[in-house]
Formats: C-alpha cells, sequence, structure tokens
C-alpha cells in the first residue's frame, strides 16, 4: 500500500462520524489517558529511586520499600502486635498508602492496577510490543486459568507467613517489582548474590509477554488483596442481559482476560481498564455504575435497550 491510500483512510477515518468510528476514537483516548497516567507514576518511582540510589547520605531518600502500599500489609501484623514497631524497611508511609488503597479499592475496584501500578504499566508495554511484532498470545485453558488466579492468595500467605516470621521484608529479595523499579541492577549489579531476584523478575517479564498481564493474573499478592476488597467497591462494571447481544467484543480486549460478555457484574479483578465499556457497541449494555455488587442490578429502560451506541 502507498503512502497516499494510507493518509488517505487515516483523514476518512478521522472525519467519520459513524457510531463504529466515534467508538474507535472514543477507545484509542481512553486508552491513551491511562497510558499517559501510568507513565507519570512510573516516572515518579523510577526518579525517587535514583535519588535514593545517588542520595550521599545514607537514608537521606527513601527507598521504594516505602513508597509501596504492599508494605503496608507487610508490616500491619507488627505495627499492631508490637505496639507501633515497623518491620525494618517500612515506614508510616506505607500504612498510609495502604490506607489510601484500601479506601481507593473500595469506592473504584482494581483501578489502581490499571491506572496506577508501575509494574502493570510495564506489562501492558510488554503486551503492546507482542502485538507489534505480530507474536500470537498464549491462551491458557480456562480450568487452568481459573486454578492459577489462587496462586496470588499462595504467594500472599507465603509472604505473609515468612515476613512475620523472620520479622524482615523476606520477598523483598525476590520481589520482581522492587529488582525493576528499585534500580540496584542498574546502580549495584551484583549476580553472585542478586541471581535469584534477577532470574525471578525475568521469569515474570517473559510469562508477561506471551501471556498478557501473567503477573496480576496469577501471582501478585497486593492484587489478590485487592480482588477481595474490589468485592465490595461501589463503582462496578454492570451488564445488562436486555440490551446485550452476546457479540462478545467486550471480552476481546480485557487485559485480565475476565468473561465481560457472560457476567452480570464484573469479576472484582477487574483493574479498571475500561476498554470493555469503550468496546461495546450497545449503549446500556456495558456500564459503569455506582452499584455494589450485592445490590440487585438496576433494569434498564426498555427503550433503551434498542438504541445503538452514540
Amino acid at each position: 500500500m502507498t503512502r497516499q491510500p494510507i493518509l488517505k483512510s487515516l483523514s476518512l477515518d478521522f472525519n467519520d462520524r459513524s457510531p463504529a468510528a466515534t467508538r474507535r476514537r472514543r477507545i484509542v483516548w481512553t486508552q491513551r489517558a491511562r497510558h499517559l497516567t501510568q507513565l507519570g507514576f512510573a516516572l515518579f518511582i523510577i526518579l525517587g529511586s535514583i535519588a535514593h540510589q545517588t542520595a550521599v547520605e545514607d537514608g537521606a531518600t527513601p527507598s521504594i520499600d516505602a513508597l509501596c502500599p504492599f508494605g503496608g500489609i507487610e508490616t500491619l501484623w507488627r505495627f499492631v502486635s508490637s505496639g507501633g514497631q515497623y518491620v525494618p524497611k517500612t515506614h508510616l508511609s506505607n500504612l498510609v498508602l495502604l490506607g489510601g488503597l484500601v479506601i481507593g479499592t473500595l469506592i473504584a475496584g482494581g483501578a489502581f492496577c490499571g491506572w496506577v501500578c508501575p509494574f502493570g504499566a510495564v506489562q501492558d508495554g510488554l503486551n503492546g510490543i507482542r502485538k507489534r511484532l505480530g507474536i500470537r498470545p498464549v491462551e491458557l485453558p480456562a480450568k487452568l486459568d481459573k486454578v492459577l488466579r489462587y496462586g496470588r492468595f499462595v504467594t500472599l500467605a507465603l509472604i505473609l507467613y515468612q515476613t512475620i516470621s523472620l520479622t524482615r521484608l523476606w520477598f523483598a529479595d525476590l520481589d520482581p517489582y522492587r529488582t525493576l523499579f528499585g534500580l540496584d541492577w542498574l546502580f549495584e549489579f551484583n549476580l553472585l548474590t542478586s541471581w535469584p531476584a534477577y532470574l525471578v523478575t525475568l521469569a515474570v517479564l517473559i510469562g508477561s509477554f506471551f501471556v498478557e498481564r501473567a503477573w496480576c493474573r496469577y501471582l501478585c499478592p497486593l492484587g489478590g488483596v485487592m480482588s477481595v476488597l474490589g468485592r465490595f467497591s461501589l463503582l462496578r462494571i454492570r451488564r445488562t442481559a436486555g440490551a446485550c447481544t452476546q457479540c462478545g467484543l467486550c471480552a476481546r480486549p480485557c487485559p485480565v482476560k475476565l468473561n465481560v460478555d457472560k457476567a452480570s457484574v464484573i469479576s472484582s479483578n477487574c483493574v479498571g481498564c475500561l476498554a470493555c465499556v469503550e468496546t461495546c457497541p450497545r449503549r446500556n449494555a456495558l456500564e459503569v455504575k455506582l452499584a455494589p455488587a450485592w445490590l440487585p442490578a438496576p433494569r434498564a429502560a426498555a427503550s433503551d435497550t434498542m438504541k445503538p451506541a452514540a
């Protein structure tokens, strides 16, 4: 295809006012906003790590251990049981961030994973690279996928047990997020002592390249906590069966591969990327609503269910 037809097709799509074209543009801009937000938080963490690594005096600037809400979960038991003491390398900031995350999750579910988490941004970036290379993702069988999702809770239980028993951040030596964003591999590379962390991180990155958001779906301990809290969130994505045509379009872009097209209330494993909502071609079929899962699904007006998306 020559350059001129390509430019012509782009121009036609830009000026196309059809519902399908409008929906495509909406998807693009929503995802651009999400990726820019992710990039902003990732840069904040990276700049904090650089400041910590280049500080002249030890402890002058906090490491990313103090900027992680999961550190609040790890240190919470000792803080309560010892009357205010923290697990080494954690701080009051961890508990503050944990509190903010709990409140945010109870309001908006797993939006932190889709809009804030830097490691989630890395996985989205790997997915984008894979698509550009034309490599098909690995799709796990539904039954295996369902079983592997419990791995998050196994990881969570193991980390909490070890942290409470040893009174230290046991998982910090293996955490792929900390390994990647802590920048020790850049400033203090040591294959002899840090090879387990490098190996785990490399395995997670390779796995997430071929299986979209593999870390989030199967191993992330914070994701396990949020999936439980997310069941009580005020904002939920709901599907109105009467307006749904069972086209299945909404399920295709889901990064964590949820059965969006079959559920009445979308699973609390949702990362809040909104790709499913933006993709849905039917008005009122799939919406973000202030409607907790414990409330009955609101009935859509009959006149609305037959209207095409604007």
